[in-house]
């Protein structure tokens, strides 16, 4: 077999539909279009959203709350999840992206969560806590210090 030889397999390449040739081709005259109106002239396109002068769906339905643009993003961490290293590491955001526990690995801040248990003392260092976080982690005999200044856990 020659790279001349291959061709697509049987049925995969149709002809082009050449319409407006004449009342025996079948798509002769209006060329499928059918008579008048908007969708039957050249140049036609419609716009994303249009429904032929009627209000459209998205200006009829009632809009609801808002965006804040001071929204600040954080990556969550639970407590449970710090258990798996050793006593005395200096936990950072930099060693959880490495560790495989941040879900993103972009610089989002880190705030640290209550969920689950640990007994390992560390010196752990986000942009936030909870409350719950922080007391399970000095309750392990562990600290909690806040990158960015005391503003940042609230």
């Amino acid at each position: 077999m020659r790279l001349h030889e291959i061709g697509p397999a049987p049925g995969a390449k149709r002809k082009r539909k050449r319409v407006g040739r004449g009342p025996g081709s079948g798509w002769g005259k209006t060329a499928g279009r059918g008579q008048k109106g908007q969708k039957s002239r050249s140049g036609y396109s419609r716009r994303w959203g249009f429904e032929g002068g009627q209000m459209p769906l998205i200006r009829r339905v009632p809009k609801r709350g808002f965006t804040n643009i001071f929204r600040e993003e954080f990556a969550e961490v639970n407590v449970g999840r710090l258990a798996k290293f050793e006593a005395g590491t200096e936990v950072t955001p930099e060693l959880l992206a490495e560790a495989g526990i941040l879900r993103r690995r972009e610089t989002l801040r880190v705030k640290l969560l209550g969920k689950g248990e640990i007994g390992v003392a560390l010196t752990v260092k986000v942009h936030a806590a909870s409350e719950g976080a922080r007391k399970k982690i000095e309750a392990a005999g562990g600290k909690v210090e806040l990158i960015g200044g005391e503003a940042a856990g609230k």
